[in-house]
């Protein structure tokens, strides 16, 4: 029986460039669209200022593989505890046999294939004309986002807004330097909107930070931070009023944006334009006229977390990363 590799969040970072990540992802919606999976299933058990959730799903890529996570998402413990806000681990299985063949700091893999599933539905779902972007929430997140968006659109400038005016502000910096290109901090929300093409939200939010009025047309939205049934960033009116993609509906429809404007009598689960894997895999149009305004709701998938994990597992094993162990010993 062959050894199962441990590796850690900055050993994962080596493996995975965000470019890697954003094609493999690509690869993971499109056996997404044609129905090339196994689950995914999510459960969540809330445990004081946080909780924990568990993401498994399997793929058929060069070798079958099933992964299953285990994420803490405890928002205050920046402030408190000098704690990252989520913390976890990925084990990554042979579907075909049952071997765990990783062990892998789940925190650097979630990042990444959330930026990249932006990536993937901006450049199929965004104008190809968009030049400026809005980010929303200017932490870890936030910082990869705009690093994807960079990657798919040729981004003249951005624009960062945080609840926290220095928060945006370091980001500001950071990122213009980082990107090359100038990236302002703004408190005006509603002003930098109607400066950009591409916004994404991703923060903890309980009440919505995007509301009517706030959106110009052709705009489009990766709602990133509704991860739960008690969050929301996008009004649902604002919902009803745009071409919906989730990333899976099943699951938007009980965490996600759109289970807000369900909620609210707005919409019903017909009302989507189409899954993103459905577009990906071309059994869908994407953008089709200038002045749509897309809402990308991303919820996030256990087949992203496989897709990305599997290339991280194959790179490990070509490089000789990691520490191996023989669990079974």
């Amino acid at each position: 029986m062959s050894a199962t590799i441990l590796l850690t969040r900055s050993e994962v970072l080596r493996l995975l460039p965000l470019a890697d990540c954003i094609a493999a992802v690509e690869d993971c919606f499109r056996a997404i669209g044609e129905r090339r999976t196994l689950g995914p299933v999510v459960t969540g058990v809330r445990a004081g200022a946080g909780g924990f959730h568990i993401k498994a799903a399997g793929l058929q890529l060069q070798q079958g593989y099933f992964a299953a996570k285990l994420n803490a998402n405890f928002p205050h413990n920046p402030t408190r505890e000098g704690l990252p806000t989520i913390q976890g681990v990925i084990v990554l299985c042979d579907s075909e046999q049952g071997r765990p063949l990783g062990v892998f700091d789940s925190t650097a893999i979630t990042a990444l294939r959330t930026g990249a599933a932006t990536a993937v539905a901006a450049r199929l779902l965004a104008r190809r004309d968009a030049r400026a972007a809005t980010i929303v929430g200017c932490g870890v997140q936030g910082r990869i986002q705009l690093h994807a968006l960079a990657l798919v659109r040729p981004l003249d400038c951005a624009f960062a807004y945080d609840l926290d005016p220095a928060r945006a502000e370091r980001f500001a910096a950071e990122a213009s330097v980082g990107l090359g290109i100038p990236v302002t901090a703004t408190r005006d929300l509603r002003g930098a909107l109607a400066r950009s093409q591409l916004c994404v939200t991703c923060t903890p939010s309980n009440s919505p930070l995007i509301s009517r009025g706030d959106i110009v047309p052709g705009t489009f939205i990766a709602a990133v931070g509704a991860d739960s049934e008690d969050k929301i960033e996008i009004h649902p009116a604002v919902m009803a009023e745009s071409r919906v993609v989730p990333d899976l509906l099943e699951q938007a429809l009980q965490i996600g944006d759109l289970h807000h404007a369900v909620a609210a009598g707005l919409m019903v689960a017909t009302d989507i334009h189409a899954e993103l894997g459905e577009v990906v895999s071309g059994l869908r149009p994407g953008r089709t006229a200038a002045d749509e305004v897309f809402v990308f709701d991303s919820t996030g998938t256990a087949l992203q977390d496989v897709a990305a994990a599997a290339l991280v597992y194959q790179r490990a094993l070509a490089t000789g990363t990691g520490q191996t162990i023989d669990l079974a010993a």
